[in-house]
């Protein structure tokens, strides 16, 4: 086995781990926890990719990693607009 498939391997478990965590109500999305789950997971899972220089997959484990990030430094993710009724 390669490094690159090591390396994916691990952050694809620790991507799936934090979903499964997620759906199954143990883990909530707004938890630190699980965006710093999915910033490494997603970090190693783009190096893995880069690593077989398959582009697609980099940039959207960097985006994807990107954004687990703004969440873990608590950076808002938006404004609700709410009307009045």
């Amino acid at each position: 086995m390669k490094t690159s498939d090591v390396l994916a391997s691990i952050g694809v478990i620790i991507l799936l781990v934090a979903f499964l965590l997620n759906l199954y109500k143990k883990l909530p999305s707004q938890s630190k926890t699980y965006s710093l789950m999915n910033f490494i997971g997603a970090g190693i899972c783009c190096f893995s990719s880069y690593l077989i220089k398959f582009y697609p997959f980099v940039l959207l484990e960097g985006v994807w990693g990107l954004f687990a990030l703004l969440s873990l430094l608590g950076v808002p993710r938006g404004t609700s607009i709410e009307k009045d009724q």
